[in-house]
């Protein structure tokens, strides 16, 4: 059975995608079966693993209005080690179909039931809100991972994710937990992040991965070669931190059957930050040695 895991964060721009896609990749690596799942109709998840979104034959639209089975939609990619069930633009009106119909809160779940046995982990990223889609994501995960940077709008973000999830935990899905928080492009010489980082252990404890992520050029480059980060540079800094994360990933989590005991979410409140005044950051150096990329397959 595996253990369903979402990468949700109701704020954009924090590293959703990116972590999904090289999270997979490190998970493969480390030698798990894994399924990433796309619920972003916008389908850079499915573009960053070296899938045309246009001309994918199903996708998980088609899962979710019942026309097709993961088994029959999902596309193993070979180069990324794991299978990933695509999206597209379709997959917004899925929202507006799904009104009407039974079920429709837990249609991922029931279709992820089929395919359970066959993986170690299935990841789904969630669009950048309360939508439908990303209620499915939660109805049918174990946990959520939530990617975050150390600042201060982001901690006013994580308070609305965890009432949200406390609703989920409440009324549709008694198996769903934070698993862990994880912090994404951190740059510890800004004493902003550094604090906050100190204020989300001490709030969070345990619930905050060891593994930081850096922030990290090569991991924004590898996107438009169709990679993850892990498979396009495996030297880079930011490849060599998803797997680690990966490794703490899997030395961690208990069996999936153990995830399904109810467990409640963790607490409601966060930490407020209060920054001081005038503190300088530091700039920004280049995070990589210069090499030059290598050519597009």
């Amino acid at each position: 059975m595996a253990r369903i895991f979402c990468i949700a964060n109701q704020k954009g721009g924090v590293g959703k995608t990116t972590t999904t896609v090289n999270l997979a990749a490190g998970l493969a690596k480390v030698g798990q079966r894994v399924l990433m799942i796309d619920l972003d109709p916008q389908g850079n998840a499915t573009m960053g693993s070296g899938i045309d979104k246009r001309s994918a034959e199903y996708t998980v639209y088609d899962v979710l209005l019942e026309s097709a089975s993961v088994a029959e939609a999902r596309v193993s990619v070979e180069a990324c080690g794991y299978d990933v069930l695509p999206a597209n633009r379709e997959l917004a009106g899925a929202e507006v179909e799904m009104v009407a119909l039974d079920r429709r809160e837990k249609r991922l779940r029931t279709a992820l039931a089929a395919v359970g046995a066959e993986y170690d982990f299935v990841l789904i990223d969630c669009p950048p809100s309360l939508s439908l889609l990303t209620l499915n994501g939660l109805c049918a995960a174990h946990g959520v991972i939530v990617p975050m940077q150390c600042e201060y709008f982001a901690l006013e973000g994580l308070t609305d994710l965890v009432n949200t999830i406390k609703q989920v935990h409440a009324n549709l899905n008694k198996n769903l937990q934070i698993i862990g928080l994880l912090r994404v492009m951190f740059d510890p010489r800004i004493t902003l992040q550094q604090q906050v980082s100190d204020q989300l252990k001490a709030h969070f404890g345990d619930k905050v991965f060891d593994t930081v992520i850096p922030r990290n050029v090569r991991l924004a480059e590898a996107p438009s070669y169709g990679l993850p980060g892990v498979v396009f540079d495996a030297g880079a800094r930011g490849s060599q931190a998803y797997v680690a994360f990966a490794e703490e990933l899997v030395r961690k989590m208990p069996p999936a059957s153990a995830l399904a005991a109810p467990t409640p979410p963790a607490p409601q409140t966060v930490p407020v930050l209060h920054a001081v005044a005038g503190e300088e950051q530091a700039d920004a150096a280049p995070d990589e040695a210069g090499d030059a990329p290598p050519s597009a397959a």
